[in-house]
């Protein structure tokens, strides 16, 4: 063993380490790691940041921003809609979540899908009264076995086609993963909607309410009805279906600045009604888009900036702030700053009056509409304080169909070898700015920029071990144990050892270390390198083991309620299912 090679498995090791522990940032350990390596001399300096220029770091960081723009145009809301009617029966709701979970993630970042379907997941969970942690887990196990089934599925895949290009010249294309992929995944989805919840832990299976992630009592707030709305001509009574599958009350009805009496539920509804409801935020968006609504009349002045790029936030109001004992209207927040006082919450209270006219009192949590970069400023100077987690992103639904038609037409120009998929993506990219399906602020806001670090930052590690002989003493020790055994043994025993490390390290640097080490393997053994390449791509994204393997995981395990022990439960049997499918796939899809 030279001297470098030490250094880089000593450094690795290290690495390994630290990611397991967990106490320091990933993307922090991982940046350390390189630059470790180049003052040691391992990496050299003219490869110092390659990594971040990578095919694969690109594709990962455009994909990011396009999931984003997929969510904010409402193409993901579409479908997700449709999961409501399965939430009565739990094995057909988590059969459900998980197909759709599993085809999102097949064309989207899989921790996007996951944060798009989570809050669908657990408010149907609050009205069939059950806990989420029956089928957030299995929710979260779908989204990562659906990336498996393209390239742009996961971060692995991606590194895994772009590994091949560098040592075969050839990359993976956009479908070359579904043989495999569609099979573990099919495989799977049936296994975590029908056995696997079943395995969870006893304590998983009692009512965890989610109450409790959900504190603050509905609002009751103000939406106008356009000339388009589906809504003209109904009575209000008539919308208490369309209105309880979105969980919105509606209250009342404002006509010609007056609140009719009662609820009005007898009053046929015109353009140019307001109706009071009393909901969430999220609920309300719902409403709004299922109807034709609208926070504002058209037509009327939104302010100085007139911006379209608004937003909802929610803040509260404490003793001694501006506002307390004021009303919207005196204040003139919507003609004077473009902020609309959308709705009130005041401990579950219900309003008579008309909400801009409503006298505020201390502990009232508000919901303002306006633009985006206007309100933090405005709640400033109001003497309110924002609610951390509780801001939430407006959906343009009039853009769904623009934006999916932009992302399928690059999707098919990049896989008929058209255009290189990064400059389709960057393509995408480009059209969401300029339509403003995505606005230029949230392009970078919508990368994760730890993961990018610590891609761009273990590439030239890993290419460094490969230079230096490295992974071909890991693939020499690999087939020594293997030694007099088939070709479909060593498979099996790579795909093994390297979900193992995804179980507990981060799959992004799991597939930079394992892809050279399985062309050193096939080498070595004078087959055909894809079926290794593809057990590693498979391997490296399957980690259910641990809350830690995977961000989807981790993602659920608070409000999910789940401990640390609990996922290898589901997880352990759907890794060895996985392998069962994947092996005799992989064989059919690329032989030896």
């Amino acid at each position: 063993m030279t001297t470098d090679q030490l250094i880089l498995f000593v450094l690795l090791f290290l690495v390994f380490a630290f990611l397991i522990w967990g106490k320091l940032r990933y993307d922090l350990v991982a940046f350390i790691s390189l630059i470790i390596a180049l003052v040691l001399g391992v990496v050299p300096t003219e490869q110092a940041f390659s990594g971040f220029g990578h095919p694969a770091t690109i594709i990962i960081a455009l994909l990011l921003i396009i999931s984003k723009g997929l969510s904010s145009s409402g193409v993901i809301e579409l479908v997700a809609k449709q999961v409501s009617r399965f939430s009565d029966s739990l094995q057909t709701h988590i059969g459900a979540m998980a197909g759709i979970a599993a085809a999102l993630s097949a064309v989207m970042n899989n921790v996007a899908a996951l944060a798009l379907l989570m809050p669908v997941d657990m408010q149907a969970a609050a009205r069939a009264k059950r806990s989420p942690a029956l089928t957030l887990m299995p929710l979260s196990f779908a989204t990562i076995l659906g990336g498996l089934i393209t390239l742009i599925g996961t971060p692995p895949n991606i590194i895994i086609a772009g590994f091949r290009e560098n040592a075969l010249g050839e990359s993976f294309s956009m479908f070359d993963f579904a043989p495999v992929g569609l099979a573990c995944a099919v495989a799977g989805v049936l296994f975590v909607a029908t056995i696997g919840w079943r395995l969870l832990p006893c304590e998983c299976k009692e009512n965890y309410s989610v109450d409790g992630l959900l504190d603050i009592s509905d609002f009751t707030a103000e939406l106008h009805v356009l000339e388009d709305s589906p809504a003209i001509g109904q009575r209000v009574r008539g919308l208490d279906e369309v209105a309880e599958a979105n969980d919105v009350t509606i209250a009342g009805l404002i006509r010609n600045g007056q609140r009719l009496p009662g609820q009005a539920r007898l009053t046929e509804i015109r353009v140019g009604d307001i109706l009071v409801v009393e909901a969430l935020p999220e609920a309300m968006d719902k409403l709004v888009g299922e109807l034709k609504l609208d926070y504002q009349r058209k037509g009327k002045e939104t302010g100085p900036l007139g911006s379209d790029d608004m937003s909802l936030v929610e803040v509260v109001v404490p003793g001694g702030a501006l506002i307390e004992g004021r009303t919207a209207h005196a204040m003139r927040l919507q003609y004077r700053h473009g902020v609309t006082l959308l709705g009130v919450s005041r401990m579950g209270r219900q309003f008579r009056q008309r909400v801009r006219n409503l006298p505020i009192q201390a502990g009232d949590v508000l919901l303002l509409y306006g633009p985006r970069e206007v309100l933090p400023v405005i709640s400033n100077w109001i003497g309110a304080l924002p609610l951390a987690g509780h801001n939430l992103e407006l959906v343009q639904r009039q853009k769904a169909w623009i934006a999916a038609g932009i992302f399928a037409t690059a999707i098919a120009l990049a896989s008929f070898g058209v255009l290189y998929l990064p400059v389709a993506l960057a393509a995408v990219v480009a059209l969401y700015v300029l339509l403003n399906i995505i606005p230029a602020r949230q392009v970078y806001e919508s990368v994760e920029w730890p993961v990018i670090v610590l891609l761009g930052s273990m590439i030239p590690i890993g290419g460094a071990l490969e230079a230096s002989g490295g992974t071909g003493l890991i693939a020499d020790l690999i087939t020594s144990l293997a030694e007099g055994y088939s070709p479909v043994f060593v498979l099996v025993l790579l795909m093994t050892v390297t979900m193992t490390l995804s179980d507990v390290m981060n799959n992004t640097a799991t597939a930079v270390i394992a892809a050279p080490i399985a062309v050193d393997i096939a080498t070595r053994l004078q087959v055909n390198p894809d079926p290794f390449l593809m057990a590693v791509a498979v391997a490296a994204s399957c980690a259910f083991l641990t809350p830690i393997g995977h961000k989807n995981n981790t993602l659920i395990m608070g409000p999910g309620g789940y401990r640390f022990g609990d996922y290898w439960r589901m997880g352990l049997p759907l890794e060895v299912l996985i392998i069962v499918v994947a092996i005799p796939m992989i064989l059919w899809a690329w032989p030896f």
